[in-house]
């Protein structure tokens, strides 16, 4: 496969317990998957931009979505985190981060139910007339000009 990355096999053994049971027909080489995933999400690449060597893109995108509602990524994560010492800093480089403008629909589809709804329902509305709605306009102490 060139240049492109590829989990070893040791890596794939680590992280295949995780994987949901495949129900009748048998999967593809998870490996070559699984690799094709993180190599199209660590480029920001869009799925159809995949390299072939990584089987058909839709392959790729389909495993992706649904893994993703399993939290089957979300354990793999937990997991691999947790053998490790624990950290006194965490840090994130956000130079590195990549999202599309569309990325924010992605926790109104339940792509992701880690996440909850108790964040935003705590916000403080972003406008003045969010807050007339909410109060009224009969309880608002406004002036008026004479």
């Amino acid at each position: 496969m060139g240049d492109l990355f590829l989990l070893s096999e040791r890596q794939i053994a680590r992280v295949s317990p995780y994987f949901p049971v495949a129900h009748g027909v048998s999967r593809v080489d998870e490996r070559r998957v699984v690799s094709g995933i993180v190599y199209v999400i660590r480029n920001g690449l869009q799925w159809k931009d995949a390299p072939k060597e990584y089987g058909p893109h839709k392959t790729l995108y389909n495993r992706f979505i649904r893994w993703s509602r399993l939290s089957v990524f979300d354990r793999i994560l937990a997991a691999l985190a947790s053998e490790g010492p624990k950290p006194d800093r965490i840090m994130i480089d956000a130079t590195h981060l990549k999202a599309h403008h569309t990325a924010a629909s992605l926790l109104k589809k339940g792509m992701f139910p880690v996440v909850s709804g108790a964040r935003r329902a705590a916000q403080t509305p972003s406008s003045t007339l969010s807050v007339m709605r909410r109060v009224g306009p009969s309880s608002c102490r406004c002036r008026r000009a004479r």
